[in-house]
């Protein structure tokens, strides 16, 4: 292949680049970037890139090949060489200046950076930390479980895909903020707007990223630097008042101690901390990672899963069969069990590949120049990586259209960041800290649905009916486009309702 100069400002890692022209930033972007980026690949056509540097445009090559070429990139430039290869965009940082708090995922490396890592791994969401909060998990997934039960006698449909988003709400409420979802003052249809709107915002593209020095303007102008703010300043105050709540004298203690206080007692006990001070400002970023990363992504996963199993009964059987042969007459699942469920684990796996919950993962810029299959990729080129399209490659996957979790079957393939063909949490050193948390909840979840129910589907529909269209829209994550209705029968073998 001919050496190629690459004076551009976007690049994308599924094996593809593509084309992200200047008039794109806000409106005419494409609803299904994810999906537009896989289709220039297969077609082969030659995108056009705006480059930073200067006003003129230059034609590049339309096309690596497929995803090896993308192992091989990934292999040379994300692990070894991240610290200087890469970093946040600085675009992403000046948006990120309109909330007051800065999110660690957009944060450029640096000792701020250090800090804030250092204390999700090893404080907030390390193993221990996971585990003490199982009882909140399982009272929540209890809760869940009576809920469906009371639809259950009659017969009628429930809505899964609120449900979901409620428990993953519930349970991150509780673990981070200290309170339920019910006293958090957000009624359900305002929390799920200010989410979508958060990632939206974050997954939109501003003119600051193509047009330096006057982009801002444009941002302003056409409102999205607004709307930012109105958002964030929102959630800021909501931030507060938990923050404000848990320094207050006459707080009722918890048994638990949630991620606030976590933070708190590092705010007050903070000596040797160097160069970064964490302060109010660092715990609401905090916070904000933790509700976003937290929230949707857990609730997504699980939809998904329930909507493939739905379609193909004799995969909910089988994975019904297990959990209910391991757990017997127990009555309950609890996370102890989860081990021993290998094929809950492998739709879990299986989910994650076809539908991850973000197509996209977080843009990177390059700080370097340097070499990828013969392609020279200078510094402030942003990289995307599209989870979404090497997920479905088929060099590396067969059938990837279809939902098989058999195929994990003695694979070692994991989802923790070292295999680069299955990439729902990232790779590298931001990676996401929260994949224990994240997963111990998916699995939880799921297991008691398939536990304590047999799911059958609404009157008149058949499992070709489902629809399984994701949601259009500039967002960091990709829903199921219309609710997930399944009726729920109580299975014989359960208790009538968990204490």
């Amino acid at each position: 292949m001919k050496n190629t100069d690459l004076q551009t400002s976007q690049i994308s890692f599924n094996g593809t680049r593509c084309s992200k022209h200047v008039a794109s930033f806000s409106t005419s972007i494409s609803i299904l970037f994810h999906k537009e980026v896989e289709s220039r690949e297969t077609k082969q056509q030659p995108p056009t890139w705006p480059s930073q540097a200067s006003n003129h445009r230059k034609l590049a090559p339309a096309w690596y090949s497929a995803t090896p070429i993308f192992m091989q990139a990934c292999q040379n430039i994300w692990p070894c060489n991240a610290s200087s290869t890469w970093r946040c965009p600085n675009s992403c940082n000046i948006l990120c200046r309109g909330c007051k708090s800065r999110l660690k995922g957009f944060t450029p490396y640096g000792d701020y950076w250090r800090e804030m890592r250092k204390i999700c791994v090893l404080e907030l969401f390390s193993a221990k930390r996971v585990q003490s909060y199982r009882s909140i998990r399982e009272e929540e997934v209890d809760s869940l479980i009576n809920l469906i039960s009371e639809s259950s006698s009659s017969a009628t449909p429930v809505n899964l895909t609120e449900m979901l988003f409620s428990l993953t709400a519930s349970i991150v409420f509780r673990i981070a903020f200290g309170t339920t979802f019910e006293r958090s003052g957000f009624n359900n249809h305002r929390f799920h707007q200010v989410v979508h709107d958060v990632q939206a915002m974050l997954g939109s593209y501003s003119a600051a990223e193509f047009i330096p020095y006057v982009g801002w303007i444009v941002d302003r102008l056409s409102g999205l630097h607004q709307r930012f703010e109105r958002t964030f300043n929102e959630l800021d105050r909501f931030f507060q008042y938990v923050v404000d709540n848990h320094l207050s004298a006459e707080r009722t203690k918890t048994d638990h101690e949630d991620i606030i206080d976590v933070l708190l007692k590092l705010v007050r006990e903070q000596t040797g901390f160097g160069a970064a001070q964490l302060s109010q400002d660092n715990i609401k970023a905090v916070l904000l990672n933790v509700f976003l990363g937290g929230v949707d992504t857990g609730a997504i996963t699980m939809i998904w899963a329930m909507a493939e199993l739905a379609k193909q009964p004799k995969l909910m059987k089988k994975a019904q069969d297990e959990v209910r042969t391991s757990i017997g007459n127990k009555g309950r699942v609890s996370e102890s069990d989860i081990d021993q469920l290998e094929y809950l684990k492998m739709i879990v796996k299986e989910t994650f590949r076809l539908h991850p919950p973000a197509a996209l993962l977080l843009p990177r810029e390059t700080i370097s120049h340097f070499k990828v299959n013969g392609f020279e990729v200078h510094p402030k080129t942003t990289i995307h990586i599209n989870a979404w399209a090497i997920g479905r490659d088929p060099g590396y996957w067969k059938s990837p259209e279809e939902f098989i979790p058999e195929r994990f079957v003695d694979s070692s393939t994991d989802f923790k960041g070292q295999h680069f063909e299955l990439l729902p949490f990232g790779s590298g050193r931001r990676v996401c800290p929260g994949i224990y948390m994240a997963t111990t909840m998916v699995e939880l979840g799921l297991a008691n649905l398939l536990y304590w129910f047999d799911w059958k589907l609404p009157d008149g529909m058949k499992e070709e009916d489902i629809n399984m269209e994701e949601e259009a829209g500039i967002s960091l994550t990709i829903s199921k486009k219309i609710a997930l209705n399944l009726v729920p029968a109580k299975y014989s073998g359960t208790h009538q309702k968990i204490a």
